[in-house]
């Protein structure tokens, strides 16, 4: 039961055990949800991620596995056997109500009775709401169906989006493997090692000098391991047109926190304003002020804006330009007061360099850093790492 959406969910790089898929099974025998697709969601979520982030991932496997259920009828009647459920329902009736069955023509005739009548009953609701929908009214002002502002159905009735394929602002997945080091080795430019920290690192020099000194008696010295001490501030923009770009900004961020030991990151909305956020689900409450993030972070950090920069001009250029919120001030002040704030700022952008010239936004941008836009290539990264290096 179950084995093909357990399945889907590894092939979607969900990591979910033997164990777990046990705990949702047993959740089912329970009947702690029946029949009902939403609650299954929730219920298989609840037991089969650990961890948030994996959250968007698991959407993704859970609508392409029951895509088009409307709930669980149809994957209990592929998984139930018709014995099993006959016996069941058997052991729940009298001897009464049994023998009167049986009088009946069987459980057989009993359920044929039920789906004839089932089908005439979908055939007369089929024939009313074509009627109503061609606008014959009938003499029921009020009647389901009825077409125009006086029914209470407009035509066919709406389907309601689905929790999981809901579009909501996701979480950047830290975990997703690189489809190349070379983003990697790309990132290890901006590096600057230090020894630091306890003693954990063994260390081979030392430890033969001084043992050749002891006359051949071991002598093993430690030292601090080294270090990346590079710190980093990230500025990721999420949502609207870097949507299409969810898949090399995640490359990205995995290798960020892979590199860098001392890496904050905050996300934004097309252009960065008086407030950033570090979780998507809950940015419209959990709001950073940008003004405590230059005052929190030292002018040693290296500051790295991830973005299209795609957007009306007057985003950029004018108080109240945000899509989202009004903004007191414009989002170049805060873009300026960042240049001002820190020596190295670049921005990645992720959008073909070629097309940059075709946007106003891009030029004006790349102007509010310095000229220093680099795109999302191999290249453009080492680029990037070499400036913020120096």
């Amino acid at each position: 039961m179950l084995i093909n959406f357990f399945l889907t969910l590894r092939k979607h790089k969900v990591p979910v055990t033997i164990r777990e898929l046990m705990d949702l099974l047993q959740a089912l025998q329970y009947r702690l949800v029946y029949a009902n697709i939403d609650d299954f969601y929730l219920l298989s979520r609840t037991c089969l991620v650990k961890d948030e982030k994996n959250y968007d991932k698991f959407d993704k496997a859970f609508g392409a596995y029951f895509k088009g259920l409307e709930d669980l009828h149809g994957l209990l009647e592929s998984l139930i056997p018709d014995e099993w459920l006959r016996r069941e329902f058997e052991k729940s009736l009298s001897p009464e109500e049994l023998e009167q069955i049986n009088s009946l023509g069987g459980l057989e005739k009993l359920i044929e009775a039920f789906q004839q009548a089932k089908a005439e009953e979908e055939a007369n609701k089929a024939k009313q709401g074509k009627e109503g929908e061609e606008g014959e009214e009938g003499d029921d002002p009020n009647r389901v169906g009825r077409k125009g502002p006086g029914g209470m159905g407009q035509g066919k009735k709406k389907k309601a989006k689905k929790v999981w394929d809901q579009r909501q602002y996701k979480n950047l997945d830290d975990s997703v493997e690189l489809g190349t080091r070379n983003i990697k080795m790309a990132l290890r430019r901006l590096r600057k090692f230090a020894r630091t920290g306890r003693e954990e690192e063994l260390d081979i020099s030392n430890t033969i000098k001084s043992t050749a000194h002891n006359g051949g008696m071991l002598d093993i010295r430690m030292r601090p391991e080294r270090r990346n001490t590079v710190k980093v501030l990230l500025f990721l923009d999420i949502g609207g047109s870097m949507d299409a770009h969810v898949k090399v900004c995640e490359e990205l961020f995995s290798a960020t926190r892979t590199e860098f030991k001392h890496l904050e990151s905050f996300y934004f909305h097309n252009c960065l304003y008086e407030s950033v956020w570090k979780d998507n689900r809950r940015r419209m409450n959990e709001r950073m002020p940008t003004w405590e993030v230059l005052n929190k972070y030292s002018q040693d950090y290296k500051v790295v804006f991830v973005g299209d920069a795609t957007m009306a001009p007057y985003e950029i250029t004018h108080a109240g330009g945000s899509v989202e919120h009004w903004n007191e001030e414009p989002g170049a002040l805060w873009i300026q007061r960042v240049a001002e704030t820190y020596d190295k700022v670049v921005w990645i952008n992720p959008t073909p360099q070629e097309t940059w010239e075709y946007s106003t936004s891009v030029g004006m941008t790349q102007e509010l850093v310095g000229g220093q836009m680099y795109p999302l290539t191999v290249r453009g990264l080492e680029e990037g790492m070499s400036f913020l290096s120096k």
